[in-house]
């Protein structure tokens, strides 16, 4: 039963997500309204672990931050978790859905890395931390719509890859002018790039080929995904929406004339438009 508590909780969680993630909450609104309060606390704590590194100015009271969501997921936080809307909500879904306590530790383990300015090494290494945040979201929220399989989590793979790699070079901009790279310093060093090159902005035709690389891993982990979607039930791929967003930005990132370095700002109407048409078409309808 609904309660002026645990309704103000889950306000705030969409609120969050509508301020923060725009994207996923849009998406929500074409799931039944009992699996969207799920889908937004999922999604709240995530906004939550993601604006940590801007909370803070520097690592260790962001490391402070991540453990206290630990040791919520275990059941030993002190100082309010029943009084932290986000962690009031995230439980309850928890507890509604089973859902994997350990792939939410997980995903803040990831997280710890956004609170130091550490080159990313490789492609495989930024896999591994894409696989579990961004694939371990779709993973979870999957989880919400229906019950886990191994086909839904080989989708999830992929789509978080695409929807992962896509992210890094959408935030390139930002990223670059605080002197932070997720583009994986392998492939830079592959094209004769360096990362002064890229914290710079110089846009050399040995970057741009190093940023295409990056561009085609996520457009072949994108066309899996949009492969995939066939294999699993209806009711789940509403999960899968933002892929369609996704598909729409990798377009622009793709584009000869496109700036890597210039902040394009996202359209609300354009998103909701985008996630309207993906939702009645073949590849989510079925």
């Amino acid at each position: 039963m609904s309660t002026p508590e645990n309704k103000a909780a889950a306000d705030y969680c969409a609120e969050q997500v509508r301020t923060h993630d725009f994207v996923r909450y849009a998406s929500t609104l074409f799931v039944p309204p009992s699996e969207r309060r799920a889908l937004l606390a999922l999604y709240a704590f995530n906004v939550e672990i993601c604006r940590v590194p801007a909370q803070v100015s520097q690592p260790l009271p962001g490391e402070v931050r991540l453990q206290w969501w630990r040791d919520v997921l275990a059941g030993e936080a002190h100082g309010g978790a029943e009084g932290n809307p986000v962690a009031a909500e995230l439980l309850l879904a928890v507890r509604s859905y089973r859902l994997p306590v350990e792939r939410l530790s997980r995903l803040i383990e990831e997280h710890q890395f956004d609170l130091y300015n550490d080159p990313m090494p490789t492609m495989s290494a930024l896999e591994g931390y894409l696989n579990d945040t961004s694939a371990a979201l779709f993973s979870l929220a999957a989880a919400i719509l229906a019950p886990p399989s191994a086909e839904i989590d080989h989708l999830a793979r992929h789509a978080g890859l695409a929807q992962g790699v896509v992210q890094v070079m959408a935030s390139l901009p930002l990223d670059a002018s605080q002197r932070r790279s997720f583009v994986p310093q392998q492939v830079l060093t592959e094209h004769g790039c360096n990362l002064e090159d890229l914290f710079a902005g110089k846009q050399t035709p040995a970057l741009r080929e190093a940023l295409n690389d990056v561009l085609d891993a996520a457009r072949t982990h994108l066309d899996t995904a949009f492969a995939l979607l066939g294999s699993i039930a209806p009711e789940v791929r509403p999960a899968f929406l933002p892929l369609a967003h996704v598909k729409r930005d990798l377009a622009v990132l793709r584009r000869a004339d496109n700036d890597p370095f210039v902040v394009r700002p996202a359209s609300r109407l354009a998103t909701l438009w985008t996630l309207w048409r993906a939702s009645r078409s073949r590849a989510f309808v079925g």
